[in-house]
């Protein structure tokens, strides 16, 4: 399956599309996904689930995760009806304003791409 993504690039996918009914699943790595689908099946959320997958991804995959990364979560909480929203990325240098990145876009590359913990 060829896709395209919104910046123009092609690539190639190699995994079919997936649809799940009761949940589903994903991260950079097999074994945390398998954690984080065993966490569901014993009853636990998506947090619970994430935050499985989290500490898997620590062990399988040190050099992709920990502390220093960005993280954005959306999860929607059934037994309360309430959407929850976290933005756990960096912050902008001082110079990158709000009205740099609406007249040029957010830059996929460079110096003014970058966040800082």
């Amino acid at each position: 399956m060829t896709s395209k993504t919104p910046h123009g690039v092609q690539y190639e996918g190699y995994r079919p599309v997936v649809m799940g009914r009761n949940g589903m699943v994903c991260s950079g790595h097999p074994l945390a996904s398998q954690a984080g689908i065993q966490i569901l099946q014993k009853g636990g959320n998506a947090i619970d689930a994430a935050i499985a997958i989290g500490a898997c991804l620590n062990v399988v995959e040190p050099m992709m995760s920990g502390i220093g990364g960005d993280g954005f979560i959306m999860v929607y909480m059934k037994d309360s009806d309430e959407l929850r929203v976290i933005n756990a990325s960096g912050k902008s240098p001082m110079a990158a304003t709000r009205e740099m990145y609406l007249a040029t876009g957010i830059p996929h590359k460079g110096i003014t791409s970058v966040l800082v913990p």
